[in-house]
């Protein structure tokens, strides 16, 4: 492939972003805090806008609002199906992932017995932990987990055989570390856990934005996204293989369809956010070339990932050249997301944010990100966990740069 900043559109891309031309204490603002939510791409507020405009309606309807309103939430669903490589009856939408998780795992847990064993890592952000978690304590389940390295920052999959056997009916992973970026080989642990007849949750939510992503290539019958994290609105996503959501029972009104995959969906959904959805995938395609919709995201992705690897490349090379920088990365044998985690020596996490946000107008995020057990893990949570700088397709290299002069000056 050429040269990403040859190839790479990046004035066009920011003039999408109405955000980018906010102003904080007189400077332009840099966003670095992409993996906390990244900003939203002007044809998704656009959409927004619109279906507000035009007048929102519940679901069921005669009348044109309500037909409409249907449209707009089927063409999402076909949007994610490309987006994800699942059917478009596969895709249900909730508030977020973490609502939607919990939502799935007690439904699920009508499945399983007291002395069945689930697998979670030690790597996740605990939106895909927790819930799980909580209907073992509820069911008498035993709880095994997959570690992670703390030299390498990647899960150790050596006793995979032992951890995952023929008592496991849940494996969760996360594809890719919201806080340290690293990238875990979700094929192999969903092998392991297919081989044994359990189900794979996957939490897909970090990875979306960067990589190029198929359900079934990485063996998952759950898995999970959300939309604010890829340039649109507030919207948890799960697409559940179609086997085992016709098996699901979630909790739900009496009256509440019945069928896939409306019984998730518990209440009136959010349909103005739902509208903004299809337009934040048709910005990644935009990138791609490609007989299909699907061909294009996936050219598309591959186009984002190039540039921001550039990008992140160029970071972690002027961080580790800052004396009391502390990097917390994997090697570069590891694959990762252009996510990146450090510590500043004599400064408090928060203090280095407010000082990047009053000085210099660039936001960066510090805390453990809910990846609380790797802090535990990396003894940062006392010290008020990492800084945390990820970056997205609107992100320059002079930006990269303002960030690491700014870090020199402290």
């Amino acid at each position: 492939m050429t040269d990403a900043t040859v190839t790479f559109p990046i004035e066009q891309v920011r003039e999408q972003f109405p955000a980018l031309k906010r102003k904080y204490n007189e400077k332009i603002v840099t966003y670095f805090d992409g993996p906390g939510g990244s900003q939203v791409v002007a044809s998704a507020i656009k959409a927004i806008t619109k279906y507000m405009e035009d007048g929102g309606a519940n679901l069921h309807g005669t009348f044109p609002s309500s037909v409409e309103t249907e449209d707009v939430i089927s063409e999402a669903k076909l949007a994610v199906s490309d987006l994800l490589g699942v059917k478009p009856n596969e895709v249900a939408f909730g508030a977020n992932m973490t609502t939607l998780t919990l939502a799935i795992s007690r439904a699920l847990a009508k499945q399983l017995k007291k002395g069945d064993e689930i697998v979670v890592t030690e790597l996740d952000h605990r939106a895909n932990v927790d819930p799980w978690l909580a209907i073992a304590e509820d069911h008498g389940l035993i709880v095994r987990w997959i570690k992670v390295n703390p030299e390498t920052l990647t899960l150790d999959l050596n006793q995979l055989d032992e951890i995952i056997n023929n008592k496991t009916r849940l494996v969760a992973i996360g594809i890719a570390s919201n806080a340290v970026g690293t990238i875990s080989d979700v094929e192999k642990v969903a092998k392991h856990a297919q081989a044994v007849g359990a189900f794979v949750a996957v939490d897909a939510v970090h990875a979306t934005p960067h990589i190029y992503l198929d359900r079934d290539q990485l063996g998952a019958d759950i898995l999970l996204c959300s939309a604010y994290k890829f340039f649109g609105p507030h919207v948890g996503i799960a697409a559940i293989r179609e086997s085992l959501f016709r098996q699901l029972e979630p909790y739900k009104l009496a009256p509440a369809p019945d069928y896939i995959p409306d019984r998730l969906e518990t209440g009136t959904q959010n349909h103005e956010g739902i509208a903004g959805i299809k337009p934040a995938i048709e910005f990644l395609a935009s990138f791609g070339e490609g007989s299909s919709r699907r061909e294009k995201i996936k050219k598309g992705l591959e186009k984002i990932e190039t540039y921001e690897n550039k990008l992140a490349n160029k970071l972690r090379n002027g961080l580790e050249n800052i004396e009391k920088v502390t990097l917390y990365q994997p090697d570069k044998t590891v694959a990762k997301t252009p996510t990146i985690a450090f510590k500043v020596e004599g400064y408090t996490p928060r203090e280095v944010c407010q000082i990047m946000t009053d000085d210099h107008g660039i936001f960066v995020a510090d805390g453990d990100f809910y990846a609380s057990t790797l802090a535990g893990v990396l003894d940062v949570t006392k010290s008020g966990g990492w800084i945390r700088a990820g970056l997205a397709p609107y992100n320059t290299e002079e930006e990269i740069d303002r960030l690491i002069a700014a870090l020199k000056r402290l």
